[in-house]
């Protein structure tokens, strides 16, 4: 295994949440369902993890938001759905692992990802 990318990405939350009032429709066009429905911290963190998964995969266009969904495994642990424009990207260089930390405290979420090549 070799690491293919690496993306780290932060928001001030309270800003964040601002962008989400002052933009009707923004929420539902960056998240799934299931993710909307998350708190306000929670949806910092996961537009982190999109933009740090973007960075990873080294910036390329048209990806879809949508097409990279955070869900929750039942330990808690944040992971990746790819599907589309995003897992394409991450197939054309050969990822075959996605890490994804979270990490919200102090007004900042923050996200971490690390590409990995089988």
């Amino acid at each position: 295994m070799g690491i293919v990318g690496v993306g780290i990405d932060v928001v001030d939350i309270e800003r964040f949440g601002e962008a989400l009032e002052r933009t009707p429709g923004l929420r539902e066009r960056i998240f799934t369902p299931l993710e909307a429905a998350k708190l306000l911290p929670s949806l910092a963190a996961r537009f982190a993890a999109k933009e740090a998964l973007v960075k990873a995969l080294g910036a390329p266009g048209g990806l879809a938001w949508h097409d990279a969904e955070v869900i929750s495994e039942e330990s808690g642990r944040p992971v990746f759905t790819l599907r589309g424009t995003v897992k394409d990207a991450a197939a054309a260089l050969g990822v075959a692992e996605v890490h994804l930390s979270l990490s919200h405290d102090a007004g900042i979420a923050s996200a971490v990802v690390v590409l990995e090549r089988a």
